[in-house]
């Protein structure tokens, strides 16, 4: 329908252009004189482009979009290009090219617009380029490139949408944190370790399959020419500083800030030696086992950088329901914004479990706590559970020995 009424749309412009002519030349008979008929010539130039123009077609018109790359961490600036070919070399008074941005891009700064008037004249190359900046965490979408051209008394205008989809992923801006895995001493509390996480490799305890981020001198070589498959051994651990991070996807204003931080720690984690897992739970349910290595970084990083703040329930009843990770011997983190007594009391159940439990509460920079979350702080504590209080922009003090005041 939409299409229909555009061409109906043109047959009355074109229409409207030859009565104009056809007012133009009566009025140069009728009177005569000189006055008339410069203005019959003077408007006949234009009349006769608008008609050229009536009969071009945008068809023959290609585009491409360029990127300096197409995997950004939040925060960066993105340069994109496009380029537009034609085949005939029509003069073209002016055009408007528009790459067709979406929500949220379509509400970032830009500091060249991504809307651009131009004068291509007889050009059948035409390049335009523009900037995003500080571009937000997420998958982003292009889809189409807008143009439009006209002649210059806007009797005329030709527009077409040139379908061209292209795709940038865009991580979350993280910190580089010097992690310190807690011990965890039940009748002391915790104290945050420096050394470097070890397997004692002294002493095999068994085999097992091969996982990304094991190393070469690890492979079992008997057990792997035997099961046709890579084997490694199987260490005993002087203590588990494997960490399972459990990130409130409730929705806060906070959000993009624990999403930030928690793809810090992650990194730091890794970085350290240890290994790590993931759970969120939005709409779409995600849920990493623990691992290492750099194929653990990747897969938790792309997760994190199209994750929503669109949980349909609160954090304790995750807890409450998600208690497969209370099998091993692992850590806990908690990464949310807002601090519960239901969320304090369902933590509290892994006590039992002697698994040491740390809540990391996101702030704004230069937020104080408030009384109510110091006092759910001193209960958590008498559960034996640590509640650090994390501003942003200040990621790298979540793992002194500083706590929520």
């Amino acid at each position: 329908m939409k299409t229909f009424f555009t061409f109906l749309k043109g047959i009355w412009k074109l229409v409207m252009l030859m009565l104009l002519v056809l007012l133009a030349f009566s009025y140069a008979m009728f009177q005569g004189r000189f006055v008339s008929w410069f203005l019959f010539y003077s408007f006949l130039p234009f009349a006769l482009y608008a008609l050229a123009l009536s009969f071009y077609s945008l068809k023959d018109f290609e585009a491409e979009r360029v990127f300096v790359k197409t995997e950004y961490n939040a925060g960066e600036t993105v340069k994109i290009k496009v380029y537009l070919t034609r085949t005939k070399g029509f003069p073209l008074f002016y055009m408007i090219i528009e790459d067709g941005l979406e929500y949220p891009l379509s509400y970032v700064r830009q500091k060249k617009k991504a809307k651009t008037l131009i004068f291509p004249g007889f050009r059948k190359e035409i390049f335009i380029e523009y900037l995003i900046e500080e571009i937000p965490r997420g998958e982003h979408f292009f889809r189409t490139i807008r143009i439009k051209t006209g002649d210059p008394l806007g009797l005329i205008e030709k527009e077409k949408m040139l379908p061209l989809e292209s795709k940038i992923l865009v991580y979350p801006a993280y910190e580089e944190l010097i992690y310190r895995p807690f011990e965890n001493h039940y009748d002391q509390g915790m104290t945050a370790s420096k050394e470097r996480v070890q397997r004692d490799t002294s002493m095999a305890i068994g085999i097992r399959e091969y996982q990304p981020g094991d190393r070469f001198s690890w492979i079992n070589w008997k057990a792997t020419a035997k099961r046709n498959d890579i084997m490694t051994k199987e260490f005993d651990q002087r203590q588990s500083h494997d960490v399972y991070i459990i990130m409130d996807c409730a929705p806060n204003p906070h959000f993009e800030v624990i999403v930030s931080f928690t793809a810090s720690i992650i990194k730091a984690i890794l970085k350290k030696g240890a290994q790590a897992g993931l759970l969120t739970s939005g709409v779409e349910r995600g849920a990493f086992p623990i691992r290492g290595g750099e194929s653990q970084q990747l897969e938790l990083f792309y997760h994190l950088a199209k994750v929503k703040d669109n949980s349909p329930v609160t954090l304790d009843r995750i807890i409450e329901s998600e208690r497969f990770f209370t099998q091993q011997n692992v850590a806990l983190m908690f990464v949310t914004g807002q601090l519960t007594k239901p969320l304090i009391e369902k933590a509290g159940y892994y006590a039992q479990c002697k698994t040491s439990r740390i809540f990391f509460l996101i702030k704004k920079a230069r937020e104080a706590p408030s009384k109510q979350e110091l006092a759910l702080k001193a209960a958590a504590n008498a559960r034996g559970i640590k509640v650090v209080m994390v501003q942003d922009g200040q990621f790298q003090e979540a793992f002194s020995e500083v706590s929520l005041r």
